[in-house]
């Protein structure tokens, strides 16, 4: 399956869950409201926080982009969410014409290829951050939004598969812990003296073509029993 629809179906499922169903409405079914552009701006500024662009405070850091990844991960999830959200209250289309507009924005071909370094330097790439930020005040529109965060993406290390990887992984281990004590507190975090999550990068690395589905059913092999 195309990797940004299969990304797509499960932030709807998420949302579903999570939100309740009718979501897109702006409201969770405990009346509180959504707003997913705060949501992103807000993810934003921490991804420019993993940059050592303080003038007056670390002057000689090189930006932390093992964290600059996660956080983009993190914008993934709400830029998703908020364009999910405008294909269905602006009647644009299906989830399917969405993910095929994206694969057709003019910046994915090379978001579909193998992961080059950035030229540009620090503030070039805070900048880009930023233009994602105006073009989500500025109300441009779901595809161009979808563009920009393409450009974050790419300068952050990430292509699609690599972002897949990052995003099913988180999704699919936050999945796992709901359905295995996280909310009673019965749920084990170290499993065989590490964490959770440095086994579900594990098995994500052994195979970057692993389904959702596949890779619940690894954790659940992983998973200390008893």
């Amino acid at each position: 399956m195309d990797k940004i629809l299969q990304m797509l179906m499960l932030q709807q499922q998420l949302n579903d869950a999570t939100n309740g169903e009718g979501w897109e409405l702006g409201v969770t079914k405990n009346d509180k409201v959504i707003d997913w552009k705060r949501c992103t701006y807000l993810e934003c500024a921490e991804l420019i926080e993993s940059y050592p662009w303080k003038h007056w405070k670390n002057i000689d850091a090189e930006p932390d982009y093992a964290n600059i990844k996660i956080e983009a991960v993190d914008i993934w999830h709400f830029i998703m969410s908020q364009a999910l959200e405008d294909y269905k209250i602006k009647h644009l289309g299906t989830i399917e014409k969405l993910a095929a507009d994206i694969n057709a924005l003019p910046n994915f071909a090379s978001f579909d290829a193998d992961i080059m370094p950035t030229e540009k330097n620090h503030y070039e790439q805070i900048a880009t951050v930023e233009e994602l930020i105006r073009v989500i005040f500025c109300g441009e529109g779901t595809q161009k939004m979808m563009e920009s965060f393409i450009n974050v993406a790419i300068q952050s290390g990430l292509n699609l598969d690599a972002l897949y990887q990052l995003y099913v992984g988180k999704n699919i281990l936050n999945q796992f812990r709901q359905d295995h004590g996280y909310k009673t507190g019965t749920y084990i975090k170290i499993w065989n003296g590490q964490e959770d999550n440095v086994i579900m990068q594990g098995i994500l690395e052994e195979n970057n073509e692993i389904s959702p589905e596949e890779l619940y059913r690894a954790l659940e092999e992983a998973y200390p029993k008893g």
